[in-house]
């Protein structure tokens, strides 16, 4: 059974290099308000602003949670935070 895209969200947060609280606790109050989109796009976004890096792997899945949930925009440019 596919995971709903809360679960999704919440487990790429997990996973993700975030560091800042104020950011994690705003996608978590996004998500538990149904907003699965805008929390994923914010969650994205804060990556992308904090130039935090990301594996390819984490990427890819990122990737294809927004190619899912219709947001290609909320990983656009993330590509060059990728490391080796």
């Amino acid at each position: 059974m596919e995971l709903s895209y809360r679960a999704q969200v919440t487990e790429l947060l997990e996973d993700s290099p975030l560091t800042s609280e104020a950011v994690v606790t705003d996608v978590r109050h996004l998500l538990s308000h149904g907003e699965e989109a805008l929390a994923f796009d914010t969650m994205c976004s804060w990556i992308y602003e904090d130039a935090l890096p990301v594996t390819r792997q984490y990427l890819a899945r990122l990737v294809a949670l927004a190619d899912e949930m219709g947001t290609p925009r909320s990983v656009q440019r993330l590509d060059e935070l990728l490391i080796d």
